[in-house]
Protein backbone atom coordinates (compact mmCIF):
# COMPACT_ATOMS: atom_id res chain seq x y z
CA UNK A 1 0.00 0.00 0.00
CA UNK A 2 2.37 2.78 -1.07
CA UNK A 3 -0.06 5.34 -1.17
CA UNK A 4 -0.03 5.54 2.45
CA UNK A 5 3.28 7.25 2.20
CA UNK A 6 1.35 10.15 0.95
CA UNK A 7 -1.25 10.86 3.69
CA UNK A 8 -0.49 12.63 6.97
CA UNK A 9 -2.51 11.38 10.13
CA UNK A 10 -5.08 12.89 11.32
CA UNK A 11 -4.30 16.17 9.08
CA UNK A 12 -7.47 17.85 9.37
CA UNK A 13 -7.96 17.77 12.84
CA UNK A 14 -4.21 19.34 13.33
CA UNK A 15 -4.84 22.15 11.19
CA UNK A 16 -8.03 23.15 12.35
CA UNK A 17 -6.33 23.02 16.26
CA UNK A 18 -3.35 25.77 14.71
CA UNK A 19 -5.68 27.87 12.41
CA UNK A 20 -6.77 30.12 15.42
CA UNK A 21 -3.22 30.85 15.57
CA UNK A 22 -2.23 31.09 12.22
CA UNK A 23 -4.55 33.02 10.62
CA UNK A 24 -3.40 36.55 10.60
CA UNK A 25 -0.70 38.27 7.87
CA UNK A 26 2.85 37.18 9.13
CA UNK A 27 1.96 33.91 10.97
CA UNK A 28 5.12 31.86 11.80
CA UNK A 29 4.00 28.25 11.79
CA UNK A 30 7.47 25.56 12.97
CA UNK A 31 7.06 21.65 10.99
CA UNK A 32 9.16 20.56 13.56
CA UNK A 33 8.99 16.75 11.57
CA UNK A 34 8.96 17.56 8.28
CA UNK A 35 9.38 14.45 6.68
CA UNK A 36 7.69 13.71 2.91
CA UNK A 37 6.29 17.55 3.67
CA UNK A 38 2.32 16.50 3.74
CA UNK A 39 1.75 18.26 6.55
CA UNK A 40 3.67 21.48 5.64
CA UNK A 41 2.51 21.47 2.36
CA UNK A 42 -1.44 21.51 4.06
CA UNK A 43 -0.13 24.35 6.55
CA UNK A 44 1.00 26.29 3.67
CA UNK A 45 -1.98 25.82 1.09
CA UNK A 46 -4.29 26.18 3.67
CA UNK A 47 -2.96 29.59 5.19
CA UNK A 48 -1.82 31.69 2.76
CA UNK A 49 -0.12 34.12 4.95
CA UNK A 50 1.99 31.69 6.79
CA UNK A 51 5.63 31.49 6.94
CA UNK A 52 6.96 28.08 7.52
CA UNK A 53 9.98 26.84 9.07
CA UNK A 54 10.48 23.04 9.03
CA UNK A 55 13.24 21.12 10.42
CA UNK A 56 14.26 17.39 9.72
CA UNK A 57 17.51 15.52 10.52
CA UNK A 58 17.28 13.51 7.12
CA UNK A 59 18.56 14.75 4.61
CA UNK A 60 17.10 12.96 1.94
CA UNK A 61 13.49 13.95 3.65
CA UNK A 62 14.63 17.51 3.20
CA UNK A 63 15.49 16.97 -0.58
CA UNK A 64 12.35 15.30 -1.54
CA UNK A 65 10.31 17.51 0.07
CA UNK A 66 12.30 20.42 -0.87
CA UNK A 67 11.25 19.31 -4.44
CA UNK A 68 7.02 19.51 -3.10
CA UNK A 69 7.26 22.42 -1.07
CA UNK A 70 9.26 24.00 -4.52
CA UNK A 71 6.22 26.12 -5.68
CA UNK A 72 5.61 28.57 -2.27
CA UNK A 73 9.36 29.37 -2.86
CA UNK A 74 10.21 32.08 -0.12
CA UNK A 75 7.24 31.09 2.03
CA UNK A 76 8.66 28.30 3.15
CA UNK A 77 12.60 27.87 4.90
CA UNK A 78 13.67 24.19 5.37
CA UNK A 79 16.25 23.20 7.93
CA UNK A 80 18.71 20.29 8.56
CA UNK A 81 18.21 19.95 12.25
CA UNK A 82 17.18 17.81 15.07
CA UNK A 83 13.77 19.25 16.48
CA UNK A 84 15.49 19.81 19.72
CA UNK A 85 17.59 22.44 18.11
CA UNK A 86 14.49 24.55 17.47
CA UNK A 87 15.93 27.25 19.59
CA UNK A 88 19.07 27.53 18.03
CA UNK A 89 17.35 27.29 14.62
CA UNK A 90 15.25 30.41 15.35
CA UNK A 91 17.93 32.00 16.84
CA UNK A 92 19.63 31.53 13.42
CA UNK A 93 16.64 32.47 11.73
CA UNK A 94 16.27 35.87 13.75
CA UNK A 95 12.45 34.51 14.52
CA UNK A 96 12.10 35.46 18.24
CA UNK A 97 8.39 33.82 18.89
CA UNK A 98 5.95 31.89 16.53
CA UNK A 99 2.64 31.11 16.51
CA UNK A 100 2.05 27.72 16.03
CA UNK A 101 4.65 24.40 16.51
CA UNK A 102 3.35 21.06 14.96
CA UNK A 103 4.96 17.41 16.12
CA UNK A 104 4.09 14.53 13.79
CA UNK A 105 6.80 11.72 15.98
CA UNK A 106 5.75 8.88 13.56
CA UNK A 107 8.44 7.17 11.66
CA UNK A 108 8.36 9.36 8.37
CA UNK A 109 6.91 6.24 5.90
CA UNK A 110 9.19 7.11 3.58
CA UNK A 111 12.14 5.04 6.20
CA UNK A 112 9.57 2.84 6.85
CA UNK A 113 9.11 1.64 3.02
CA UNK A 114 12.92 2.34 2.29
CA UNK A 115 14.44 -0.85 2.62
CA UNK A 116 18.10 0.09 2.91
CA UNK A 117 17.54 2.08 6.62
CA UNK A 118 16.71 -1.06 8.23
CA UNK A 119 13.48 0.40 10.46
CA UNK A 120 10.88 -2.05 9.06
CA UNK A 121 10.70 -5.51 10.72
CA UNK A 122 8.54 -6.69 7.48
CA UNK A 123 12.09 -7.07 4.71
CA UNK A 124 15.45 -7.86 5.05
CA UNK A 125 17.44 -5.13 5.42
CA UNK A 126 20.77 -3.81 6.76
CA UNK A 127 19.89 -3.06 10.62
CA UNK A 128 20.75 1.01 10.56
CA UNK A 129 17.96 3.18 11.60
CA UNK A 130 19.28 6.14 12.08
CA UNK A 131 17.05 8.65 10.77
CA UNK A 132 20.35 11.09 10.23
CA UNK A 133 22.98 8.46 8.47
CA UNK A 134 25.98 10.76 8.99
CA UNK A 135 26.19 10.50 12.59
CA UNK A 136 25.76 8.25 15.63
CA UNK A 137 25.39 4.72 16.18
CA UNK A 138 23.61 1.82 14.20
CA UNK A 139 21.21 -0.28 15.57
CA UNK A 140 23.40 -3.44 15.06
CA UNK A 141 26.26 -1.67 16.88
CA UNK A 142 23.39 -1.10 19.55
CA UNK A 143 22.70 -5.10 19.30
CA UNK A 144 26.46 -6.38 19.23
CA UNK A 145 27.56 -3.76 22.18
CA UNK A 146 25.36 -3.04 24.74
CA UNK A 147 25.50 -5.13 28.05
CA UNK A 148 22.99 -7.45 28.36
CA UNK A 149 21.52 -5.60 31.68
CA UNK A 150 21.38 -2.08 29.09
CA UNK A 151 19.50 -4.15 26.13
CA UNK A 152 16.78 -5.38 28.69
CA UNK A 153 16.22 -1.82 30.04
CA UNK A 154 15.79 -0.98 26.37
CA UNK A 155 13.56 -3.30 25.21
CA UNK A 156 11.06 -2.87 28.70
CA UNK A 157 11.34 0.61 28.94
CA UNK A 158 11.37 2.21 24.90
CA UNK A 159 9.05 -0.91 24.01
CA UNK A 160 7.44 -1.80 26.66
CA UNK A 161 8.27 -5.34 26.03
CA UNK A 162 7.44 -8.31 28.28
CA UNK A 163 9.56 -10.54 27.37
CA UNK A 164 12.81 -8.43 27.39
CA UNK A 165 14.65 -11.55 29.02
CA UNK A 166 13.64 -14.31 26.97
CA UNK A 167 15.01 -11.80 23.75
CA UNK A 168 18.33 -10.72 25.13
CA UNK A 169 19.29 -13.74 26.66
CA UNK A 170 18.91 -15.39 22.71
CA UNK A 171 20.50 -12.02 21.30
CA UNK A 172 23.60 -12.50 23.25
CA UNK A 173 24.10 -15.88 22.54
CA UNK A 174 23.46 -15.57 18.80
CA UNK A 175 25.93 -12.38 18.68
CA UNK A 176 28.71 -14.60 20.52
CA UNK A 177 28.59 -16.56 17.43
CA UNK A 178 28.25 -14.34 14.80
CA UNK A 179 27.66 -10.36 14.78
CA UNK A 180 24.29 -9.36 13.90
CA UNK A 181 24.27 -7.07 10.32
CA UNK A 182 20.37 -7.68 9.25
CA UNK A 183 16.60 -7.15 10.04
CA UNK A 184 15.49 -10.82 9.11
CA UNK A 185 17.83 -12.65 11.56
CA UNK A 186 16.96 -10.29 14.23
CA UNK A 187 12.86 -10.93 13.55
CA UNK A 188 13.17 -14.86 13.05
CA UNK A 189 15.25 -14.83 16.48
CA UNK A 190 12.41 -12.73 18.30
CA UNK A 191 9.83 -15.32 17.04
CA UNK A 192 12.15 -18.27 17.73
CA UNK A 193 12.53 -17.16 21.40
CA UNK A 194 9.08 -16.31 22.27
CA UNK A 195 6.40 -18.13 24.03
CA UNK A 196 3.59 -19.35 22.32
CA UNK A 197 1.32 -16.96 23.44
CA UNK A 198 3.22 -13.92 23.10
CA UNK A 199 3.08 -14.36 19.11
CA UNK A 200 -0.69 -14.30 19.06
CA UNK A 201 -1.36 -11.09 20.23
CA UNK A 202 -0.94 -7.94 18.42
CA UNK A 203 1.18 -8.25 15.37
CA UNK A 204 4.82 -8.66 14.03
CA UNK A 205 6.21 -9.83 17.42
CA UNK A 206 9.62 -8.36 16.53
CA UNK A 207 7.72 -4.95 16.53
CA UNK A 208 7.97 -3.93 20.13
CA UNK A 209 12.11 -4.40 20.05
CA UNK A 210 12.52 -2.55 16.56
CA UNK A 211 10.92 0.21 18.20
CA UNK A 212 13.11 0.33 21.06
CA UNK A 213 16.27 0.16 19.06
CA UNK A 214 14.57 2.72 16.92
CA UNK A 215 13.71 5.03 20.17
CA UNK A 216 17.84 4.22 21.55
CA UNK A 217 19.75 4.67 18.16
CA UNK A 218 18.08 7.90 17.48
CA UNK A 219 18.10 9.29 21.28
CA UNK A 220 13.97 10.05 19.95
CA UNK A 221 12.64 10.67 24.05
CA UNK A 222 15.59 12.40 25.24
CA UNK A 223 15.57 14.30 22.44
CA UNK A 224 11.77 15.05 22.72
CA UNK A 225 12.39 15.90 26.64
CA UNK A 226 14.52 18.77 25.66
CA UNK A 227 11.90 19.48 22.51
CA UNK A 228 8.71 20.09 23.67
CA UNK A 229 9.43 22.25 26.61
CA UNK A 230 11.89 24.61 23.94
CA UNK A 231 8.44 24.53 21.83
CA UNK A 232 6.03 25.50 24.08
CA UNK A 233 8.79 28.60 25.06
CA UNK A 234 9.15 29.87 21.85
CA UNK A 235 5.43 30.20 21.06
CA UNK A 236 3.99 34.03 21.56
CA UNK A 237 1.09 34.58 23.67
CA UNK A 238 -2.03 33.10 21.87
CA UNK A 239 0.36 30.53 19.71
CA UNK A 240 -1.06 26.97 19.29
CA UNK A 241 1.34 23.61 19.45
CA UNK A 242 -0.10 20.44 18.09
CA UNK A 243 1.69 16.98 19.05
CA UNK A 244 1.22 13.68 17.74
CA UNK A 245 2.65 10.69 19.10
CA UNK A 246 2.63 6.90 18.68
CA UNK A 247 3.16 5.26 21.73
CA UNK A 248 2.53 5.61 25.32
CA UNK A 249 6.11 7.01 25.89
CA UNK A 250 5.80 9.79 23.95
CA UNK A 251 2.52 10.81 24.60
CA UNK A 252 3.30 10.87 28.86
CA UNK A 253 6.02 12.85 27.84
CA UNK A 254 3.88 15.13 25.92
CA UNK A 255 1.11 14.94 28.44
CA UNK A 256 3.55 15.75 31.46
CA UNK A 257 4.80 19.35 29.91
CA UNK A 258 1.46 20.53 28.96
CA UNK A 259 0.16 19.67 32.09
CA UNK A 260 2.82 21.72 34.07
CA UNK A 261 2.08 24.08 31.81
CA UNK A 262 -1.22 24.54 32.38
CA UNK A 263 -1.68 24.07 36.20
CA UNK A 264 -1.59 26.84 38.30
CA UNK A 265 2.01 26.76 40.76
CA UNK A 266 1.22 28.98 43.64
CA UNK A 267 1.89 27.86 46.99
CA UNK A 268 -1.35 26.72 48.49
CA UNK A 269 -3.56 28.32 50.54
CA UNK A 270 -3.43 31.86 48.70
CA UNK A 271 -6.35 33.65 48.84
CA UNK A 272 -5.65 35.34 45.23
CA UNK A 273 -3.07 33.88 42.86
CA UNK A 274 -0.01 36.33 41.81
CA UNK A 275 0.33 36.42 37.67
CA UNK A 276 3.70 34.40 37.95
CA UNK A 277 1.99 31.24 39.45
CA UNK A 278 -0.87 31.65 36.98
CA UNK A 279 -0.40 29.10 34.16
CA UNK A 280 0.90 29.40 30.63
CA UNK A 281 -0.84 26.67 28.97
CA UNK A 282 -4.43 26.29 28.34
CA UNK A 283 -5.17 22.97 27.20
CA UNK A 284 -7.10 22.17 23.78
CA UNK A 285 -7.65 18.57 24.09
CA UNK A 286 -9.28 16.93 26.61
CA UNK A 287 -6.75 13.62 27.22
CA UNK A 288 -5.24 12.44 23.31
CA UNK A 289 -8.22 12.59 20.78
CA UNK A 290 -7.67 9.54 18.75
CA UNK A 291 -8.09 9.38 14.62
CA UNK A 292 -11.43 7.95 13.81
CA UNK A 293 -12.58 4.78 12.63
CA UNK A 294 -12.64 5.98 9.12
CA UNK A 295 -9.37 7.26 9.19
CA UNK A 296 -7.76 4.13 10.24
CA UNK A 297 -9.47 2.15 7.82
CA UNK A 298 -7.72 4.45 5.03
CA UNK A 299 -4.36 4.98 6.80
CA UNK A 300 -3.24 1.77 8.45
CA UNK A 301 -0.52 3.98 9.92
CA UNK A 302 -2.97 6.50 12.01
CA UNK A 303 -3.97 3.89 14.40
CA UNK A 304 -1.71 4.03 17.35
CA UNK A 305 -2.02 8.30 16.89
CA UNK A 306 -2.80 10.32 19.34
CA UNK A 307 -3.36 14.03 19.34
CA UNK A 308 -2.63 16.66 22.22
CA UNK A 309 -2.63 20.62 21.98
CA UNK A 310 -2.10 23.53 23.87
CA UNK A 311 -2.35 27.18 23.61
CA UNK A 312 0.05 29.74 24.97
CA UNK A 313 -2.10 32.14 27.29
CA UNK A 314 0.83 34.39 28.98
CA UNK A 315 4.58 34.99 29.11
CA UNK A 316 6.72 33.28 31.65
CA UNK A 317 7.94 35.89 34.22
CA UNK A 318 11.29 36.96 34.40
Amino acid sequence: MSNDRHVPVMLQRCLDMLAPALEHPGAVVVDCTLGLGGHSEALLKRFPEVRLIALDRDKEALRLSGERLAPYGERATLVHAVYDELPEVLDRLDVPRVDGVLFDLGVSSMQLDEADRGFAYAQDAPLDMRMDQTTGISAAEVLNTYPPGELVRILRSYGEEKQAKRIVSAIVREREKEPFTNSARLVELIRDSLPQAAKRTGGNPAKRTFQALRIEVNGELSVLERAIPAAVKALAVGGRIAVLSYHSLEDRLVKQVFAAGAANTAPPGLPVVPERYQPRLKLLTRGAELPTEQEIAENRRAAPARLRGAQRIREDEA
